[in-house]
């Protein structure tokens, strides 16, 4: 490669990006204790608890759910959530926990979704209900 010109800026190669590691554990909401109370959210450094509507799609009783993708293990929803229902799971289970313990999602293309299969363990929409029958 030739010498720049002089007075030219040099500008350093950049380096690829690297891969982004998984989390040994992930955080995963077992919704039937779940309360709505939304400390868990406050205390999440990557924004990745979101708000559920609740049983019967009540906008009054509200859950929590992970996006699984973008946990990044931290620990603390654990730590202050007053209803322990919330708890760290090997990143190669929490998928499939996840797929049990969610009765609301708001993430209808998540991969924890679908069972073994492929198949959507959940009703289409906007807002499905875990273990609903397609149709």
């Amino acid at each position: 490669m030739p010498d720049p010109l002089p007075g030219t800026p040099v500008t350093p190669p950049v380096a690829a990006p690297r891969a982004k590691k998984r989390p040994k554990e992930l955080a995963v909401i077992d919704q039937s204790g779940c309360t709505g109370c939304e400390v868990c959210i406050e205390f999440c450094p990557v924004d990745c608890i979101l708000t559920v509507p609740g049983p019967d799609f009540d906008q009054h009783k509200k859950l929590v759910e992970i996006d699984l993708e973008v946990c990044i293990g931290c620990k603390l929803c654990v730590k202050y959530c007053p209803w322990e229902t919330i708890e760290m799971i090997a990143s190669a289970d929490a998928l499939s926990v996840a797929a049990r313990w969610t009765q609301r999602s708001v993430l209808p293309q998540a991969e924890w979704i679908r069972d073994a299969s492929g198949i959507e363990v959940v009703a289409s929409g906007p807002l499905p209900l875990h273990g609903a029958k397609p149709g």
